[in-house]
């Protein structure tokens, strides 16, 4: 009995541990600005060394398991697994696997499945995202062995924003291309370096012409506002040059999709 509470105190303080080492290192990262993904990519193997410390003290020096004991301790812990523990033994090693491969880091903004949002926690079950709504989803770490996931900034504050506006065929493609490169170099959100260029795309369709903006913003937290920005900043300008949106009915007729009409000609 006194071995097993002891078990559980230990777990305790690592659980402990780990909560003020992730407060720690969090609040001290939102300080540094650019190196706050650096700061919170060692989290999750501070996690793993902290547990597999705890584990390794308490398999040997409270139990005091021999060889034997371990190997029957081995296959009762295999009985578990498939009796009821498969998945999270799964999260567990997909957990590890995120660490040590680092398909993505704290800090990222990813698309895992159906959700899109920036990576706050990778833990031994789960990893946790805030979307774009403020809302915090955990997604079991094993979803990396069968979904494929999508960084859009790999470990870096910078990050690619895509904007898209269209417009119709009798309007001024040049003209707007024109209007959407000025809103987008000139937003106080854009980062521009040889590294991280910027251009602007034109691609017609059937019933319309699609524009595309490709920028970084200094921060991927600011790609919202970055987005917003440039999108207010260029639709302003389209009105007053007569550039006009395409015509919604004949899209959605036509099966090409909702294209919401954006601005006033």
């Amino acid at each position: 009995m006194a071995d097993i509470l002891s078990a559980i105190l230990i777990l305790i303080i690592a659980n402990l541990l780990i909560r003020a080492i992730t407060f720690i290192l969090t609040s001290f990262s939102e300080r540094v600005g650019i190196y706050r993904i650096n700061i919170k990519m060692v989290l999750p193997l501070l996690k793993f060394s902290i547990y597999g410390i705890a584990l390794y003290y308490i398999l040997g020096n409270i139990f005091n398991l021999t060889s034997p004991q371990s190997l029957a301790f081995s296959g009762l812990l295999g009985a578990a697994i498939g009796f009821g523990l498969k998945d999270l033994f799964a999260d567990m090693i997909g957990g590890i696997v995120i660490t040590l491969e680092k398909p993505y880091q704290v800090g990222d903004k990813i698309y895992m499945g159906d959700y899109y949002g920036e990576v706050t926690d990778i833990g031994l079950r789960a990893t946790k995202l805030i979307t774009p709504d403020a809302n915090l989803v955990s997604a079991p770490n094993y979803l990396i062995f069968s979904q494929a996931v999508a960084s859009s900034n790999s470990g870096n504050p910078e990050m690619m924003v895509v904007i898209e506006l269209f417009i119709d065929h009798d309007s001024d493609a040049f003209l707007a291309m024109k209007i959407l490169k000025e809103s987008a170099v000139t937003s106080k959100y854009v980062y521009v370096s040889k590294e991280s260029p910027f251009t602007v795309l034109l691609k017609d369709y059937p019933f319309y012409r699609r524009l595309q903006a490709k920028a970084y913003v200094n921060d991927l937290r600011y790609q919202f506002e970055f987005e917003s920005d440039v999108t207010r900043r260029a639709l302003n300008e389209f009105s007053k040059n007569g550039i006009k949106a395409p015509n919604v009915n004949i899209l959605e007729a036509e099966g090409y999709g909702k294209i919401a009409k954006r601005w006033e000609p």
